[in-house]
């Protein structure tokens, strides 16, 4: 089992920046990919980035391109995502989660195995 615990999240206007943290303990050595989804009210739960951990080649959506970047901590056991020029539509509850034993980080989110309790992001304009 991997527990996973999100901080960083708060509110911030419109071109702003916030760090979010997710700090991993437990069976750690069993995950292959660790990731960024987010999910705002009435919508789909949407991967924003990913990484896999030993490699640490990093994946992002379209849409944070250039604004957010992924990074990874191993002796901290702690996954990062840091987001600049934040805008309003960035809004929503951000979760870490884990992937398990595969050779690709997955896009979905039933593709992973491991959630956090998900820290939440407010962008006003």
């Amino acid at each position: 089992q991997v527990q996973l615990v999100e901080s960083g999240g708060g509110s911030v206007q419109a071109g702003g920046s916030l760090r979010l943290s997710c700090a991993a303990s437990g069976y750690t050595y069993s995950t292959t990919c660790m990731g960024w989804f987010r999910q705002a009210p009435g919508k789909d739960r949407e991967r924003v980035a990913a990484i896999y951990t030993s490699t640490g080649s990093t994946y992002y959506a379209d849409s944070v391109k250039g604004r957010f970047t992924i990074s990874q901590d191993n002796a901290k056991n702690t996954l990062y995502l840091q987001m600049n020029s934040l805008k309003p539509e960035d809004s929503a509850m951000y979760y870490c989660a884990a992937q398990d034993r595969r050779g690709y980080c997955g896009i979905y989110s039933l593709e992973y195995n491991y959630w956090g309790q998900g820290t939440q992001v407010t962008v006003s304009s």
